[in-house]
């Protein structure tokens, strides 16, 4: 049986409670619709948050490892770039060596053969000198050693440099390398096609360093995603679901609202009684 009373009315406090409630729902559907995050400080669950937090910020961390694949990469496109002009040159320089070597053409043709043979090998120095990224030239003469990060503890990849230098290990003549016999051509021939070899197979290890860098900054990028995509699993909000219950909610705090009001008039209803 209830009571009506004017100095306690109990009916107005349930309503009041009701509409708080009504509030406080409403207040938080609002907060994962504007966020789009279901869980979004450690108070709402903190196990569930410290797990992807964490996740967030290893996913974080590893884009200081893709920077550095990539800065790799990008020294490795370009020394490959430099050593497949190098093998180019070296094919011209052998092709004019060769018809230097011809008994048949006069001196002042090989002479032309010679120029053309010098200019050549200056524009091999001038591409190994330019083969420059970021300070990192991995094919010049006393280059040293490229490390990349390849996870978020520090470890990493190291490219090892191929000279392509003139006079270096790859290829064997000098800048001064010249002829005017054909001997003298012959001689130069042989070095010169040693030297083509040689750079072939330079450019190729650093084809297979790229590849390694290529394959690896792949897998980083992925790794990444799905800490990201598994962190977002954890505390990510369902919008479409939240959006429905919070138009359920606007109508239950209108509601509680006119229900409230309904409560608070029925003081005035029993004085009205006595009039």
């Amino acid at each position: 049986m209830s009571t009506n009373s004017i100095s306690s009315n109990y009916a107005a406090v349930i309503a009041l409670q009701g509409l708080d409630q009504a509030v406080a729902d409403l207040n938080a559907t609002q907060s994962k619709v504007s966020t789009g995050l279901d869980i979004g400080a450690a108070a709402d669950n903190a196990p569930v948050w410290g797990i992807a937090q964490d996740q967030r910020n290893a996913a974080g961390t590893l884009d200081s490892v893709k920077l550095s694949l990539q800065r790799s990469q990008s020294a490795l496109d370009v020394a490959i770039a430099g050593g497949q002009s190098v093998s180019d040159i070296l094919d011209k320089i052998r092709s004019k060596t060769l018809a230097a070597t011809d008994t048949s053409i006069s001196a002042a043709d090989r002479t032309v053969l010679n120029n053309d043979v010098q200019s050549l090998i200056k524009q091999i120095s001038n591409v190994v000198d330019s083969a420059t990224f970021n300070g990192a030239n991995l094919i010049q003469s006393g280059a040293t050693s490229l490390s990349t990060l390849t996870d978020a503890n520090a470890s990493v990849y190291t490219v090892q440099p191929q000279s392509l230098a003139v006079g270096g290990p790859n290829i064997t003549f000098t800048a001064g390398a010249s002829f005017a016999t054909a001997t003298q051509a012959s001689l130069l021939l042989s070095q010169v096609t040693a030297s083509v070899a040689k750079v072939n197979s330079a450019v190729s290890s650093l084809g297979v360093s790229s590849n390694s860098v290529t394959a690896h900054l792949t897998f980083v990028s992925k790794f990444q995603d799905t800490l990201t995509a598994g962190s977002g699993n954890l505390v990510d909000a369902d919008v479409a679901k939240e959006s429905a219950a919070l138009t359920a909610l606007q109508v239950k705090q209108s509601l509680a609202s006119q229900t409230l009001n309904i409560t608070n008039s029925a003081p005035e209803i029993l004085i009205g009684l006595f009039r």
